[in-house]
């Protein structure tokens, strides 16, 4: 017997007692997630913070007051001038300063020309330190933060969430979701890492804490 003939031999068993007119839609799916895994009074904020942190991206903590210099100086270390920003960003928070601001659309080469793009996020994921992108305003397609080779991305403290499926009961599962963990990282066969292969190599992250009267870098 080959492998293909066990392989489909045991699938014909385990199908057997199943009805041949039953379909996927008519059994459901459990989906009674495990929820919080966060400790009991721990601060999800700056578990999200020092998960980020982690994969070598820097994060800075402020409140609504203080984001716009918070952003200038993110924009400013990195020697950021021509960014991209994506439709529905808030103009009242880019800082002031002689940069150029790139709006949509915006061509493959024309993103590749950027020093970077600054957007916001749909939500934020403090166990593994993740954040998440939908396209929604503010945030722009996903080339927009994939090519450019530097993303400032600014998200509210209220955003975060515990863990995974609790992002996931706030965001639209229609709605094109991409997954931020750090900088963009890989490695070859020899475990040496290059980063900004699949998107950019530098990540900057900006929570916005009403409880922050300052930014305060970490």
């Amino acid at each position: 017997m080959s492998s293909r003939e066990a392989v489909l031999g045991r699938i014909r068993a385990a199908l057997a007692d199943v009805p041949a007119a039953e379909t996927p839609d008519d059994v459901p799916v459990p989906r009674a997630y495990r929820r919080g895994r966060t400790a009991p009074g721990e601060d999800t904020v700056a578990l999200f913070a020092e998960r980020v942190a982690d994969y070598r991206a820097t994060v800075t903590r402020t409140d609504r007051a203080g984001l716009p210099s918070a952003i200038g100086a993110a924009l400013t270390a990195r020697a950021a001038v021509r960014l991209a920003l994506p439709a529905g960003f808030p103009a009242e928070l880019l800082p002031p300063g002689d940069r150029e601001w790139h709006e949509e659309p915006l061509d493959t080469a024309a993103l590749d020309a950027l020093d970077g793009a600054v957007t916001l996020a749909a939500a934020g994921i403090a166990v593994t330190g993740t954040i998440v992108l939908d396209a929604g305003p503010g945030q722009g397609r996903r080339a927009l933060t994939l090519i450019p080779d530097y993303h400032l991305c600014v998200i509210g403290a209220g955003q975060i969430a515990d863990d995974v499926p609790d992002a996931l009961a706030r965001l639209d599962p229609t709605r094109p979701l991409t997954f931020v963990s750090g900088p963009s990282a890989t490695s070859d066969i020899e475990l040496d890492r290059v980063e900004g292969v699949h998107g950019p190599r530098v990540l900057d992250v900006i929570i916005v804490d009403a409880t922050r009267p300052d930014p305060e870098p970490s």
